[in-house]
């Protein structure tokens, strides 16, 4: 199972929305590209990177900040947050990104989702956060009427390399993360489903590898030393 670290970018700073409110906010470090390299010297192949202001704003906005994290890293990082036209995606990945993940506008608009995966093979990842079951977009202030299977069930024979499911509720909170959630996700598409929201523990990563879940994103628990990258990434090895 793949761990990537989060890094949200607000401001040009590392820090960490609860349940993503904006008003609940825990600034953890000024320098997201220094906090990048702690994490690969940690063991990480893979970051998830997301630009709070942009996904509040409805455009990329951090492209400093996301430059100097693709470049400290070394490895490949996944972008999400205000990307919403195909001038959008292709200015991400021009950062250096290696794929980018769609929520909003993919969501509402599942044509032009559709397309983007056609344009970019291999590079569109496309972000499900759910609140109480149903899809929350324009930076989880809206909840539609979609829910997040159905919304999953719908994108199957898209040319995603991958789905980050969220669950809203949990997200920031280190209640442990929704596996059956995920799994119920996982059943309906092809492509890879990536955990997000509530890992709290090095159990907590233990029950997404045991469900079969591909991979999962680690946040405020790696900010707080409640997981230790290290000892999580050896959870995800065979015995």
């Amino acid at each position: 199972m793949l761990i990537l670290p989060a890094i949200d970018i607000r401001g040009g700073q590392c820090v960490r929305l609860r349940q993503g409110d904006y008003d609940r906010e825990t600034v953890f470090g000024a320098d997201p590209a220094a906090m990048a390299r702690r994490w690969v010297e940690q063991g990480a192949t893979f970051l998830h990177l997301v630009d709070l202001d942009g996904a509040r704003e409805g455009r990329p906005v951090n492209e400093d900040s996301v430059r100097r994290i693709v470049e400290a890293a070394g490895v490949p990082c996944q972008l999400g947050g205000g990307l919403r036209t195909e001038e959008h995606i292709e200015r991400a990945l021009l950062w250096g990104v290696s794929r980018v993940v769609l929520g909003t506008r993919a969501l509402q608009d599942p044509a032009w989702c559709e397309k983007m995966t056609e344009r970019f093979p291999a590079q569109i990842v496309l972000g499900v956060d759910a609140r109480q079951g149903k899809v929350a977009t324009g930076g989880w202030l809206r909840t539609e009427e979609l829910t997040a299977r159905d919304a999953a069930r719908r994108c199957a024979t898209w040319r995603l390399t991958a789905l980050v499911y969220t669950d809203i509720g949990r997200d920031g909170m280190l209640e442990g993360p929704d596996v059956a959630g995920t799994v119920a996700l996982a059943e309906v598409v092809p492509f890879p489903v990536i955990a997000s929201g509530g890992v709290g523990s090095l159990e907590d990563v233990e029950r997404l590898r045991g469900a079969g879940v591909a991979a999962c994103i680690i946040g405020r628990a790696l900010y707080e030393g409640r997981v230790d990258l290290a000892a999580a990434l050896a959870k995800t090895k065979d015995e």
